[in-house]
C-alpha cells in the first residue's frame, strides 16, 4: 500500500516537472519573439517615444511648479512670535528702579520693564498708558487720573491706585531723592472716594500731563522698605515690572563694566504679550565697545552711536535709520559774559555767521530757526530776522570792540556734528575778527557740573530737548538763571517771563499760538540762543529684525519702544489670507 502511494506521488511531480520545463521554454520563446527580437524596431519609433517621454516630463515639471506657485501665492515668510532681541546700551546699572534711572542703560531697562502713568504715544504726543483717562480743569490748575480696570503687576498681583499713590508719596518725598521730583514740585495729590486721582498744581499748566510720564513702582513690593535704602534694595537687582518685559536674570561678562540683562516676554501686560520671547540688554562702557559688538554681530541693535561714529561699522546686514526727534541743536550766547552782555554785539554775530553753510555740515539735519516745532504747536507768524551780510556784521563789531580784538570761544561736546559745526563757527567768528577755538568735553556729570551749571563758556554749542508739547521755560525764564536751572544764555527779561508764564498755563491752542509768537519776536530781537538744525535720532539693527515702525514718530530716542509688541527676530511660513 505504501509502495502504491510513492509510485502515484511520484508520477505526479514528473508530471508538474514536465509542464514547468514546458512553460519555461515557451516563456523563454516568446520573450524572444516579442521583446528581443523586436528591438531592432525601436529605431522605427524612436521619434515617438521621445515625443511621449517629453509629454511626461513637461506633466511632471508643471506639477511641480504649480506646487511651487501655490506655496508662494497662499503662504509666505513673515516674523512670528519668538526669538531674542539684543540691544547694546551704554553705561553702568547701579539699579534696576526705574526712579533712580539716570545712564542710558537704566532708561532703557526701564523704559522696557514699566509703564508709565502717560507716555508719548507712536504719533509723537503725551497721552494715557496706565492711566484710563487724564483730564484738567478749565484753568489746567487740577488734573484727574483715572487708572484702567484690571492691571496687572509681572507676578501677578493687581496693578492699583494704591502703587500709583505709593509712588507718588516716593516722589514726593526728599529722603528719595528720585529722578522725577522736578514733575510733582509744588503738587498736591489727593485719591477721590470714586478711585480717581486729583493733581492740584500751584499754577495752570497746560503740558502737565508730559509730568506724568513716570513710571509706577509696586507697594506690595517696596511698601515698608527704608527710602534711603530703596536704590540697594533687593527691588532694585530683582524687579517685579508692568511694562512689556518682566526681569528675569543677569550674566556678568569677560569685558570689564560689561553685563547682559535677560528680560522675558509679560503675559502681564496691558497691551498683551510681545512678539519676542525675550529681550537681552547688553551694557557697555564706551561707544567703542558698542561699534565693537555691532562689528561682530553680538547684538540685535543699538541706539547709542551718532552720525560722526556711523562709518566705523563694517559689518554689511545691518541698517541705518535717521528719524527726527523733538530736540535741536543751539548757540547759546552767555548774557553774563562782558563780551556778550549787549543785545548789539549778539545781533551783529548772528548777521555775520553764514548759517546755510554750517547746516551743510549735518548730512541734511532739518534746518531750525526757533525753539518750537511744527509738530508741537502751528503758528502762524514767525519773526523775521536779518540775512547774512558779512560785511555789514564786520563793521559793527568793529564799533563795538573799538577795533580789538577779543576771546569767544565755543564750548560743546564730542557728540554728532557738534565739533565740526563749532570748529565752522570758530572759523567765521575769527573772520569776523575774534580770537576763537573749539572747547571739547565729553558729556558726562562732570560737564554738567562744572561747564553747564557753573555756565563756564561764552558760547555754548549745544542740543536740547523741546518735548512733545512747547515749554520753554526751562531755557529761557529768568528763575531758571541759577545752577540748578537750564536757562543756559543766563537770559533775563521780565516780559518773555510774563509770556513763558503765560502760554504755559493756557489750554486754548489758538491763545497759546498767539503767546509764543510774541515770545519768539522776543527772542529773535535780544538772541540769547540761535537755532541752527533739529537733531536726528540714529538707530541701528540687524536687517532681520523688525523694530518701531516708519510711522512711529519719536519725541526722544526712548520713544522707539512705544510699539515694542511688534518688534520682532523670528521668522515662519504663514497661509496668506485669500
Amino acid at each position: 500500500m505504501a509502495n502504491s502511494i510513492k509510485k502515484r506521488g511520484q508520477k505526479i511531480v514528473n508530471k508538474f516537472s514536465r509542464a514547468s520545463i514546458k512553460a519555461s521554454a515557451e516563456s523563454k520563446e516568446h520573450i524572444r519573439e516579442n521583446l528581443i527580437q523586436r528591438f531592432s524596431h525601436i529605431r522605427n519609433i524612436r521619434l515617438l517615444i521621445v515625443e511621449w517621454s517629453s509629454l511626461i516630463a513637461a506633466l511632471f515639471l508643471f506639477g511641480v511648479a504649480q506646487a511651487f506657485w501655490f506655496g508662494e501665492s497662499y503662504a509666505g515668510e513673515v516674523f512670528v512670535d519668538g526669538g531674542t532681541y539684543a540691544e547694546a546700551t551704554l553705561g553702568r546699572v547701579n539699579s534696576m528702579n526705574p526712579l533712580f534711572a539716570t545712564t542710558s542703560s537704566e532708561k532703557v531697562l526701564s523704559e522696557l520693564m514699566f509703564a508709565t502713568l502717560a507716555a508719548v504715544d507712536y504719533s509723537g504726543h503725551m497721552g494715557p498708558e496706565l492711566a484710563e483717562s487724564i483730564t484738567s480743569s478749565e484753568d489746567g490748575q487740577i488734573w484727574t487720573v483715572k487708572l484702567k480696570d484690571g492691571l496687572l503687576w509681572s507676578d501677578g498681583e493687581p496693578l492699583t491706585v494704591d502703587d500709583v499713590m505709593f509712588t507718588i508719596e516716593l516722589i514726593q518725598n526728599p529722603a528719595a531723592n528720585t529722578i522725577y521730583d522736578a514733575n510733582l514740585e509744588g503738587v498736591k495729590v489727593r485719591r477721590r472716594d470714586d478711585g480717581k486721582i486729583d493733581f492740584t498744581l500751584p499754577l495752570g499748566f497746560a503740558d502737565f500731563i508730559s509730568a506724568l510720564d513716570i513710571p509706577i513702582v509696586p507697594k506690595h513690593i517696596l511698601d515698608g522698605v527704608p527710602v534711603k535704602t530703596l536704590v540697594e534694595a533687593d527691588f532694585s537687582n530683582s524687579p517685579t515690572t508692568s511694562g512689556a518685559f518682566s526681569f528675569n536674570a543677569i550674566q556678568s561678562t569677560a569685558g570689564e563694566d560689561e553685563s547682559i540683562f535677560y528680560l522675558s516676554a509679560n503675559p502681564n501686560y496691558y497691551l498683551g504679550k510681545p512678539m519676542v520671547n525675550s529681550f537681552a540688554v547688553h551694557t557697555y562702557p564706551t561707544k567703542e565697545a558698542i561699534i565693537a559688538a555691532i562689528n561682530s554681530g553680538a547684538v540685535t541693535g543699538t541706539g547709542e552711536l551718532a552720525d560722526g561714529e556711523l562709518n566705523e561699522i563694517t559689518l554689511g546686514n545691518y541698517i541705518v535709520r535717521k528719524t527726527p526727534v523733538n530736540s535741536g541743536a543751539f548757540l547759546f550766547f552767555n548774557t553774563s559774559n562782558p563780551n556778550l552782555s549787549k543785545v548789539a554785539m549778539r545781533q551783529a554775530i548772528r548777521q555775520g555767521i553764514n548759517f546755510d553753510a554750517i547746516r551743510e555740515l549735518t548730512d541734511g539735519a532739518m534746518p531750525l530757526d526757533y525753539p518750537i516745532l511744527d509738530n508741537q504747536i502751528t503758528l502762524s507768524n514767525y519773526p523775521t530776522v536779518p540775512g547774512y551780510d558779512f560785511s555789514a556784521a564786520k563793521s559793527a563789531i568793529g564799533e563795538l570792540t573799538g577795533g580789538g580784538r577779543i576771546r569767544l570761544n565755543v564750548t560743546t561736546v564730542n557728540s554728532g556734528f557738534l565739533p565740526s559745526v563749532a570748529q565752522a563757527i570758530c572759523e567765521q567768528l575769527r573772520e569776523l575778527g575774534f580770537d576763537s577755538d573749539v572747547v571739547l568735553y565729553t558729556e558726562n556729570q562732570e560737564f554738567v557740573t562744572n561747564v553747564i551749571s557753573r555756565r563756564n563758556y561764552a558760547i555754548l554749542l549745544y542740543e536740547i530737548e523741546l518735548g512733545a508739547d512747547p515749554d520753554l521755560l526751562p531755557y529761557y525764564h529768568s528763575s531758571q538763571v541759577s545752577t540748578a536751572g537750564l536757562n543756559l544764555s543766563n537770559y533775563r527779561n521780565s516780559l518773555v517771563d510774563d509770556l513763558l508764564i503765560g502760554a504755559r498755563d493756557t489750554l486754548d491752542e489758538d491763545l497759546r499760538a498767539k503767546k509764543y509768537e510774541s515770545l519768539i519776536g522776543y527772542l529773535a530781537e535780544d538772541v540769547p540762543s540761535i537755532g541752527l538744525y533739529q537733531s536726528d535720532f540714529i538707530y541701528i539693527y540687524n536687517k532681520n529684525a523688525r523694530v518701531y515702525g516708519e510711522n512711529v514718530r519719536l519725541v526722544t530716542g526712548m520713544d522707539r519702544f512705544s510699539d515694542i509688541t511688534s518688534w520682532a527676530v523670528a521668522r515662519g511660513i504663514r497661509d496668506k489670507t485669500p
